[in-house]
Parts: structure tokens; sequence; C-alpha cells
């Protein structure tokens, strides 16, 4: 080899190794696995030229890639779910008999048919990945997947596959499913086919009737149409019957109900349109005076139908009504005296049993400990992150997670006379909408009226003069004066208002909810998990200072915890991930944990486990190595960003807090809010719904702003509850809104555009009432035939929605430019 050529093979190397350092470097720090898409935190792990950042992702993907299902990934990058880690025991009650009869939609012989929910469920790999499993086990016969529910129903041979084993085997892939109390009900949403029935029938003989009514409007002396025209007429009129008499039905119903209520509403004189529209047609068709108007009360209900149907759109994948039973176990295992162990419904406890509650498992009954340490989460009842110390003998109170060793308990309260439910028996729940006050019956009432003034008036002139001509004239009235134009302005404004805002995730639940929003006057936020991110805290270290030998052994030891804040400082702290062996680990529930990392013993936990004095007020993981105090890391909430900006624009709005947190962070709450009207800390659930009522009761109207299930009892007792979801597939409690946590600090754009709304609606009112005052002024003085008030009222209902549909979007743009 020549020395040119000793130089070129070395400089290759060189280049060799300096790219493999470039491309393992941006490895390390920048790639994503390549199952989930998740940055790679703790492990990363080679296989088949690819990176996973965990053994559950690898997994996944060498069961694809054995069942040649690896288009998995071609149809959506990272589409994967990152499985859970949870064990595999977990689903072991769904084998029970009465569990198993209650979970399945269907079993005989050999086949069982069951319906999972999967709120994981995002994109077309999932559905193809589901859709797919009889190729993944031989036991499933087929699956289907509902994307819209985010439910998947599955057919399998029972004998061969346990449902517990099912059910482990979605969650091995990533898609666990979610079995609650409220599945053992069966609460099967039935669509509503009736109005879309309803609207069919008003377009067929719609379309239909305009056919058959065309060749009179052209007229002309045609023979064969003067001698067919009487079949053309009975014909328009029997496609005419099934409309006014079904599609028309719920305008009736809601006249009727309206005025049982002592209410006129806005279907009333709708209703007395459409019965004039109708007499008039037959008349004249009885007395061969005309075709009569068939095919315009065809066209009218067609298209107020499909007002009603755009009104009534709403989210399905979303539950707005959800209460205990959306998070409770469907069964629990209880323990005899002998300590033997059976899985029974949760509905069969009765006060006296005993039951054992596992790591991260609920507590769905209140209770008295019995046997173990309990270190209990409250946060999902109170929004408190801390968790509790219980010792044998203290009571527990149901919704609490256990976090560390199985508690054994005994059942003091049913399940429905539980401290939790008991909020459900709250008058709030028992609210009931008639939806009779809405802007669109407020005017009508004074509309209907007035017609019917102007029509008696009229009739009572024309009847001195010309008895013929003042049947014309009501006709004439009664038919222009038909409020269809109003009856749309509302449906469709608010229709398209709640497609605006669901595409800018803030979920509506109907459009009453838009009306009641614009009507606002007092807003309470929640703290903890709405105005403050539920999942991060500011941490600030207060100590002496910590060598990199101590933080990798700290590190080490925090990753052995399941405690919240023992998560959060795991992340914290920056070093670089090495594990060391742990020798002695001990934990105390309710205090902290202990163990010896290579040759040092360490202690972390509350300050009396560390042998100081905690301070008031103050969350703080307190730290010790070989039995001398280092430091504390104190845990602070961390803040939405932007908030002090939201509430400077929320100056029109009385602005309160409430919060089931200590009063450690009111100095800062008042810096952040300098407009605030009142705040209250240390709030049970209870208080505040009693917060929320004193409010109203000093005729305030409330919107309250939560996260948890501690607030469903303010979010309903509230004119608007707005529920507060990072993740809106997670437990939301019953609300009127579903809203996006990271929008909440541009909650004065959704209030606009509510209040918005209601302008345009006032707006397509005065283009209605412009178009009656015209048509009725050549009405009442008789210079209107029938036939040209039948043409005019369904122009000005195209006028209107033409005009809503425009500026609609107009309000959209202004304040969600990019989601219109």
């Amino acid at each position: 080899m020549t020395f040119i050529t000793k130089i070129e093979h070395f400089n290759a190397i060189n280049k060799k190794i300096c790219y493999n350092f470039v491309v393992q470097y941006f490895m390390v720090v920048s790639e994503n696995c390549f199952h989930c898409g998740q940055g790679i935190e703790k492990e990363r792990i080679l296989f088949d030229e690819k990176t996973f950042c965990c053994n559950g992702c690898k997994s996944v993907y060498e069961i694809l890639n054995i069942n040649n299902l690896t288009n998995f990934y071609e149809l959506n990058k990272r589409a994967g779910i990152r499985p859970s880690d949870e064990n595999s025991s977990q689903f072991d009650y769904l084998d029970t008999p009465e569990i198993f009869e209650k979970i399945t939609d269907f079993s005989e012989g050999n086949t069982s048919l069951v319906t999972f929910k999967i709120p994981v469920i995002h994109c077309s790999s999932c559905i193809w990945l589901l859709e797919s499993l009889h190729t993944l086990n031989e036991h499933i016969n087929y699956s289907q997947v509902n994307f819209t529910r985010k439910t998947l129903q599955i057919s399998f041979n029972h004998n061969d596959l346990k449902l517990s084993e099912l059910a482990n085997f979605l969650t091995n892939l990533g898609y666990k499913p979610v079995i609650s109390l409220e599945t053992a009900d069966k609460n099967v949403d039935h669509l509503d086919k009736s109005l879309l029935i309803k609207f069919a029938i008003a377009g067929f003989a719609f379309g239909n009737g305009m056919f058959l009514a065309f060749p009179e409007y052209v007229g002309g002396e045609d023979y064969w149409m003067e001698h067919y025209k009487g079949l053309f007429r009975t014909l328009m009129f029997l496609l005419a019957c099934p409309v006014v008499f079904y599609s028309a039905s719920d305008y009736y119903k809601s006249a009727w109900y309206g005025l049982k209520n002592k209410i006129v509403n806005i279907d009333v004189p709708i209703v007395l349109g459409i019965f004039v529209l109708f007499g008039r047609s037959i008349y004249e068709v009885v007395t061969d005076y005309g075709p009569g108007y068939f095919d315009t009360l065809c066209g009218l209900l067609f298209f107020m139908l499909m007002g009603k149907i755009f009104q009534k759109r709403t989210y399905s994948a979303l539950s707005y009504d959800r209460d205990y039973k959306s998070f409770y176990p469907i069964a629990v295992t209880k323990v005899d005296f002998e300590g033997k162990q059976d899985n029974i419904l949760l509905s069969e406890i009765k006060v006296g049993d005993r039951i054992l509650v596992r790591n991260q498992e609920i507590i769905p009954v209140d209770a008295i400990l019995i046997n173990g340490e309990g270190n209990i989460d409250n946060s999902f009842i109170t929004g408190e992150s801390e968790s509790i110390s219980k010792q044998p003998g203290d009571k527990i109170f149901a919704g609490g997670k256990q976090i560390g060793s199985s508690l054994e308990l005994e059942v003091i309260k049913d399940v429905d006379q539980s401290y939790l439910t008991q909020l459900w028996n709250k008058e709030a729940f028992k609210k009931h909408e008639t939806g009779l006050d809405t802007l669109t019956n407020n005017i009508s009432k004074y509309f209907t009226f007035i017609i019917l003034g102007i029509a008696l008036i009229s009739g009572i002139y024309w009847a001195f003069i010309d008895l013929e001509k003042m049947f014309q004239v009501i006709s004439a009235i009664l038919i222009i004066a038909c409020p269809c134009a109003l009856a749309l302005s509302a449906p469709f404004t608010f229709g398209h208002i709640m497609r605006i805002l669901g595409r800018n995730k803030f979920y509506v639940k109907d459009t009453l909810t838009i009306e009641k929003i614009a009507k606002l006057d007092t807003i309470v936020f929640d703290k903890t998990g709405t105005i403050t991110h539920r999942k991060k805290s500011n941490i600030r270290y207060e100590g002496s200072e910590i060598n990199e030998f101590d933080e990798l052994n700290i590190k080490t030891l925090l990753k052995n915890s399941n405690h919240p804040l023992s998560k959060s400082l795991y992340e914290f702290i920056e070093v670089t991930d090495n594990y060391f062996p742990v020798e002695h680990f001990r934990e105390i529930s309710g205090k902290g944990y202990e163990a010896s990392i290579r040759g040092s013993v360490y202690k972390i936990g509350s300050a009396r486990y560390n042998d100081q004095e905690p301070k008031n007020l103050e969350t703080a993981v307190y730290i010790s190595r070989n039995g001398e105090f280092l430091g504390k890391f104190i845990f602070k909430n961390e803040y939405r960003p932007k908030l002090k900006e939201l509430f400077t624009k929320l100056t029109s709005y009385k602005i309160f807090i409430l919060s089931g947190d200590n009063s450690s962070e009111e100095n800062q709450l008042k810096e952040l809010i300098p407009n605030y009207k009142g705040m209250a800390f240390n709030q049970s659930p209870e208080d505040k719904l009693n917060y929320i009522k004193s409010l109203q009761d000093q005729n305030m109207k409330v919107a309250m702003l939560g996260d948890g299930l501690n607030d469903a009892g303010a979010l309903k007792q509230s004119n608007v509850g707005i529920a507060i979801a990072d993740d809106t597939n997670s437990f939301t409690p019953s609300s009127d809104v579903i809203m996006n946590g990271d929008k909440v600090v541009t909650l004065d754009n959704y209030l606009n555009v509510c209040k918005g709304s209601i302008t345009i609606v006032k707006m397509t009112f005065i283009i209605s009432f412009l178009y009656n005052i015209v048509g009725l002024s050549y009405a009442v003085t008789g210079h209107m035939h029938p036939l040209f008030a039948a043409i005019i009222m369904p122009i000005s209902s195209i006028t209107v929605v033409t005009f809503t549909t425009v500026s609609t979007w107009i309000l959209g743009r202004k304040y969600f430019k990019k989601q219109a």
C-alpha cells in the first residue's frame, strides 16, 4: 500500500468515525421512539436498526413484524401508543362469571362478543391495527372499530382466550380498555334517526312538488296541461300531507309545550303559518282557484328541518354528563374472615364487608382501614396533590387512590351513600333545562301577538269593504309573516359557531349553551389544573450544594417511588440516567423512603422524617444523606403562560378563585389577578357548589372552570360549567363545555365569539322584520296575492341563511385566524 493510499485509507476511517459519532449523538439527543413517536427519556433500545423508548414499544413492533403488519407505520408515522407497564393481573376480575356476563354483549357456545371503550384510538393506523387483531391472535374471530365513539367490538373464542387475557393483550399493544361501573350499565347511545327521516320526506316532497308545479307556473294554453292539472294538484296534496302531519310534528309539540308553560315561543306562529298555507292551498285546489302552495310549504319545512339538523350537531365522542360511575371500578376484591379472596360486582358490596385495595387502585366506598398502611392520593377529589397517611382505624373516603402496599378495608357506607356519590344527590344535579328561555322565543312572543293583531284589524276592515278579499288579505298576512326566517337564523348561526368553537378545541354541548355564555357576568376559576398546569410544577432547591455523585444516587432512588412529587422531582433532576443497585429499600407510607446506594444511605420524604421542622403552607421534599440533612426541593404550581394578559381582558367580568389547596399562593394569585372579587381556599366539593350558589343568589350569571371530580358539583350548579381537559379523552365531570387546557389563556376569544353570535342573530331578525314590514304593507292594503307572499317567504329565508353563513365566518376569522 503506497503512502498516499494509506493517507486516503486513514482519512476514510476518520470520516466514518466522525460520521458515526454525529449519527449517534443526534440519535441520543433528538431521536424519538420508532413505534410511539415519543421522546426517548429513560431507556434507549436498539432493535432491527430502529430505536425504541421501552421494551413495550419494541415488543409491539416485534409482534407486528412477525405477523407482517408493519404497514401500520406506513399508514401513519409514529402512530403507535406506548404500552402500559402495569401488572398483568389487573384484569383477572373479568373472568368472574357475574362480571363476565355484565361486560360481554353476547355469549353462546364458544363465541363471545364484547365492546371495549378505548380512548387512545386516534388515527387511521389505530383503526387498521385494531381491525387486524385476528391476524395477531388466532382466537379472535373479528374486531370492528367505531372511531367516533372510540369503541372496539371483538368476537372471540372464550374457551381458548379468557376475557382478562384479551384485555391484557390490548393493553400490551398500547390500547388499554377503560372498564368502569358505567360499563356495566351498558347505556347504549341510540342515534335518533327520526329527524333525518322527517328531513328526507320533506326533501322528497319538495323536489317532486316543484317538478309537478312547474308547468302551471310557466302557464300557457296547453290542452294536455289543462286536462291533467287536477291529477298534478292531487299528487302535490298527497306529497304535502306526510310533510305537514309528520315532518312538521316537532313544531306542533314544541308550540303546545310552550303554551302549556304559558310561553308563546317561535313555533306558535310557525304552526299558524303552516296551517294557513296548507288550508289556503286546499281551498284553492278544491275551488279550482289555483294550484295552491304545497311546493312552497314543503320547501320551507325542508329548510327549517335542515336548520334543526345543523343545530343538533354535537360531539358524540365527548361525554358531557359523566358522573361517579365513569371512574368507579366495576368490581372489587372481597375478603372473608378466613382470608379467602373473591371478585364481586361493586353493586353487591354491603356495609360490613371487607375489601382489598391494591396499589394505584381507586377506593370505591367510604371505609375504615383494617390492615396495611394507607398512603392516599386525594387529588382526584380535592385537587390537592399531597398524599395523606392513614393508619388502621382511620376513615378513608371514596375516590382516593392508594399508593403503596395493599389495604384491607371495612365498608361503612353503600356505594350510593358514600361521601363522593352523595354529591350527585344535590339539587344541582336535578336541574332540567326547558329550552324555552331563548332570544328567539323572547322576541317571538311579541312578534306573534303583533301579527295576529294586524291580521284581526285588517280582517275587520276588509269585512266591511270586500268580504271575498278579506280572506285573501288575511291569508297573505299570515303567510308573509310566518317567521321561518326567524326560526332559521338561530340554528344556522349557532350551528356555525359550534363548528368554529369546536375546531378551536372548545366543545359546546348544545346551542342553548352559546346563549347562556353570552349572558355571563361572573367567572369562577378553580386553581389546580385549570389556571395551573396539571402535571407541571415550579421546583426550587434550598440547602447545601449537592454534588453529581449524590445527584445520581438520589435520581436512582427517586425512580423507585410512585409518589407524584417523587415523579416530578425525578423529571426535574437533569443528570444523565445511570442506575445503580438499590439496597435495603424501606418505605413508610405518608412519610418517605430510604435506601443504601453506593455505600451511602439516603432518606427522601417529609420534614419530620428527615428530623426537620416543617414550614407552614409549603409543599416540599426533604433529603438527607447518612443522617446529615442536605436540603429540600420546594414545589410550587406552574401557572399557565399569559394568564395575567387574559385577566386584563376580562375586566367586564367579576373574577373569583376557588381551590381545594391551601392558601400558600394567595399573594402570587393576587398579583396575577389584580381585578379579582374574591378567593377561597381549602374548599371541599360541597363548599365549591355552595360558593357558586351564593353568587347566583346575588343575581350573578356564573361560569365555572374546573378540571376534576372535586369541581363536579360546582360545574353543575353554575349557569355554564366549563370542564378543562388537557386530553379530551380523559375524565371530565358533567359540564356544558369541554375545553382544551392549553386554550384557557384565550378564554376571552371564546366569550367574544359567543357574544358576537347573539349580535348576528339580532341582525338576522332585523333583516327578517324588514321583509315582513314591506310584505305586510302590501298585504294589508290588499295589493299582495297569497302566491306572491308564498314566493317572498322562502326568499327571506335564503337571505337570512346566506347572511348568517358569511357573518359567522367573518366573526370566526376575527378571533381564530387559522381555524374559522
